[in-house]
């Protein structure tokens, strides 16, 4: 991993890279209001799993993006992202470097070899879908592929805007998909690790997570191209840290030691206080170690500044290699609107949560700047800083 990402303590005198356009599609439906006025309403897109059956499995509920055909030719990820790029059209340059975060990909083309004897294994490669999805984005170039369990788009994010701020590139376009597959599903409930009903973020009852699926975009750029481009700044990536904690194959550490040395790096490269941090969104996946480890952290570096957190998984569930990016534009809403979502499902707060997550919604602390956390499998840990301007 190169050094700048692997810190984030990149040349703080290279161009500053900012957020020009994102997009997503999620349970909630299609756009980033979508998604806001969902969180909004307070009731969860997560709901029945129709696509296979779960009578072998813990669970029995999924947030499922409609109108998706499974097993019936195009994968479920190009799928959502055909219908989320048809309206990028324009958006994302045609030079513009691609990075492609996602853990499986269009694993149900797999399915389909082993399940129905129909297609090609091979179909299901990374290297293959990346050059799909190259031409339906309009980019050229080579492009990577960034598979880091569960932090996946937080970390393409990070490299991307290691990249523009190296100079090595001026603009690059982040696109995170990952879909809700029989797969998938098997492997989560071998874990033990699904809430049977629907995952309760930070609740002192949660059981587990529920798994979800979505797919979004960020175009990437050096802050001197936007302008000159004319391009509206949404918000500019202030800093970034990734870490591994080495603790074990699935489950966190339970010190939290891998996101606490994530966060304190990104808030390092960024130049920002604890104190000036106005809101968290959490990974907040639901499950019993994750959201203690999380909130150990905030603790620790907020100490009783009580930073409003919040977490989107209970809404729409846990969209794996897309969560980062899709919690990353939630936050850019956020800090636009100065007003923090509430967190869909919570509905007895940990007592480590209190003060600090809520089931309605909460006003932005004072501050311009918003920390992304997330994390995976492996001990993965990335953390993100994003900050606008009024």
């Amino acid at each position: 991993m190169p050094a700048a990402l692997e810190s984030g303590r990149v040349s703080v005198s290279g161009p500053q890279p900012v957020i020009v356009a994102a997009d997503l599609l999620s349970p909630y439906g299609l756009g980033t209001n979508a998604l806001w006025q969902g969180l909004y309403s307070n009731t969860s897109a997560i709901g029945p799993v129709r696509r296979f059956s779960t009578t072998q499995f813990t669970a029995s509920a999924a947030g499922i993006v409609e109108g998706l055909q499974y097993h019936d030719g195009e994968s479920l990820v190009m799928q959502m992202l055909r219908r989320l790029l048809d309206g990028a059209r324009g958006v994302i340059p045609a030079d513009a470097h691609l990075v492609l975060a996602t853990t499986k990909g269009e694993i149900d083309l797999l399915e389909q070899t082993v399940l129905k004897g129909q297609g090609d294994p091979d179909a299901c490669r990374l290297d293959r879908f990346l050059r799909t999805v190259s031409k339906l984005a309009g980019v050229g170039g080579e492009g990577v592929v960034v598979s880091a369990a569960c932090a996946s788009a937080s970390v393409a994010v990070a490299r991307a805007a290691a990249l523009v701020r190296s100079g090595r590139k001026d603009c690059a376009v982040v696109i995170a998909c990952d879909a809700v597959t029989e797969f998938v599903y098997a492997g989560f409930s071998s874990l033990m690790a699904l809430d049977p009903e629907r995952a309760r973020p930070f609740d002192r009852d949660r059981k587990g997570l529920s798994v979800g699926e979505a797919a979004a975009y960020a175009v990437i750029m050096s802050e001197a191209r936007a302008r000159r481009e004319g391009r509206e700044v949404l918000a500019a990536i202030a800093g970034w840290g990734v870490a591994d904690d080495a603790n074990h194959m699935t489950g966190p550490s339970r010190t939290s030691e891998g996101l606490l040395i994530a966060v304190r790096k990104a808030l390092a490269a960024a130049g920002i206080r604890p104190v000036d941090m106005g809101c968290i969104s959490a990974h907040g996946t639901g499950t019993v170690y994750n959201d203690a480890m999380e909130l150990r952290v905030f603790h620790e570096l907020f100490g009783t500044g009580r930073v409003p957190v919040y977490s989107v998984k209970g809404g729409i569930g846990h969209t794996m290699g897309a969560a980062g990016l899709v919690e990353i534009i939630m936050a850019l809403r956020a800090l636009r609107e100065r007003r923090v979502p509430p967190t869909v499902g919570l509905r007895n707060p940990d007592e480590d949560a209190r003060g600090w997550v809520s089931d309605q919604e909460q006003p932005l602390r004072a501050g311009r700047a918003a920390l992304i956390t997330n994390a995976g499998f492996s001990g993965i840990n990335a953390a993100m800083i994003v900050t606008r301007e009024e």
